[in-house]
């Protein structure tokens, strides 16, 4: 079911893709990085359109997104392929198989299929999304028709085209930052060139009105730097400012990674308190449940709101236009609560 794609143009006798940062120059025959973009007769095609590698049904909490329609159900899929080659990956049997295959879905039978799950929303995650940014374009497009949301989990590691090709379905992203978006890091362990492409990714995002939250993978020995967060974390506020949720996530050990221990709880939380230091409201820390970071805290009176434990909401203490139950400061969470925040929400639906 491969498409001819949007996101490319013609340079001499080759190709420029640009969906990602990588601007891949293609020549005929041949694929990108990511494996799934192919040049054909002089056009650039989507292999992987209408092609599925997973799916299933998530807390919106898993992606994470915590500020954006709490507690809510998502349909996530994606397909096969990645623009970078994270050492890490814990979903390298689908990132890192540059193959056009999968479960044969339409654009719209996705849509049918997280209507039938009542899901609220689709999220285009388990592999890099701008890869395939064609395929979640026509779906999003469709699955807005019918009153959902879109999100993104990505590595945000974009070109302004695809920013401006998202922009008219996209909803929220989640950014996901290595290593504390240190070059070195980058290059040696993702492959990537370094983190400016991700912090212009950012600016047009938040310029369009789209949510973003952003993740860092702290990785001990190799990734877990104070003064590279410090550097990373002091651009950010420039370029979001102090509202957009922080996530410090836990590594665990997975791929090629695999001898390198967990993240030590005590490394996450002082990156934790360099974030509020530098004057970031929400901080969090991710892949700890039961940790008091965990939850969302008024940043008025300090008073715990939203009390989770993993991916589920155990306590919620805001009204329904988001302010603080105890002191009406309004917090800046976007959409409402789901009719879904407490129930246990992991369904698989194929992988």
């Amino acid at each position: 079911m491969a498409k001819e794609g949007t996101l490319y143009k013609i340079e001499g006798n080759r190709v420029r893709c640009l969906a990602c940062a990588r601007r891949c120059f293609i020549g005929e025959g041949q694929r990108g990085f990511c494996g799934i973009r192919s040049v054909k007769d002089g056009k650039l095609y989507l292999d992987v359109y209408g092609k599925v590698a997973a799916a299933h049904i998530d807390p919106i909490e898993k992606k994470p997104l915590v500020h954006f329609y709490p507690g809510s159900k998502v349909f996530s899929f994606s397909t096969f392929g990645c623009n970078w080659m994270c050492m890490y990956c814990q979903n390298f049997d689908i990132s890192q198989r540059r193959r056009a295959e999968g479960e044969e879905l339409s654009p719209q039978e996705l849509v049918d299929l997280a209507r039938a799950y009542e899901a609220e929303g689709i999220t285009y995650t388990y592999n890099e999304p701008a890869i395939f940014a064609e395929f979640a374009h026509d779906t999003g497009v469709i699955a807005r028709k019918y009153g959902l949301f879109n999100t993104m989990v990505s590595n945000g590691y974009w070109t302004d085209e695809l920013v401006d090709y998202v922009r008219d379905f996209l909803n929220a992203v989640t950014i996901d930052f290595k290593g504390n978006g240190e070059e070195k890091f980058m290059r040696r362990y993702t492959g990537a060139s370094g983190p400016e492409p991700i912090i212009e990714t950012i600016r047009q995002l938040k310029s369009y009105g789209i949510h973003v939250e952003i993740t860092d993978l702290i990785i001990p020995k190799i990734g877990d730097d104070l003064d590279a967060a410090k550097k990373l974390l002091n651009t950010l506020i420039d370029v979001v400012g102090p509202d957009v949720p922080i996530h410090f996530l836990r590594f665990h050990p997975d791929y090629k990674l695999d001898y390198i221990p967990w993240t030590p709880v005590e490394t996450l939380e002082r990156h934790y308190k360099l974030a509020r230091e530098i004057g970031f409201r929400f901080v969090y820390i991710g892949n700890v449940p039961g940790h008091p970071y965990e939850n969302t805290y008024c940043p008025n009176c300090g008073k715990m709101v939203i009390r989770r434990d993993g991916f589920r909401i155990l306590e919620w203490h805001l009204t329904e236009d988001m302010r603080c139950s105890y002191c009406g400061y309004k917090l800046p969470i976007e959409g409402k609560l789901s009719k879904h925040a407490f129930e246990e929400r992991f369904e698989p639906v194929f992988i």
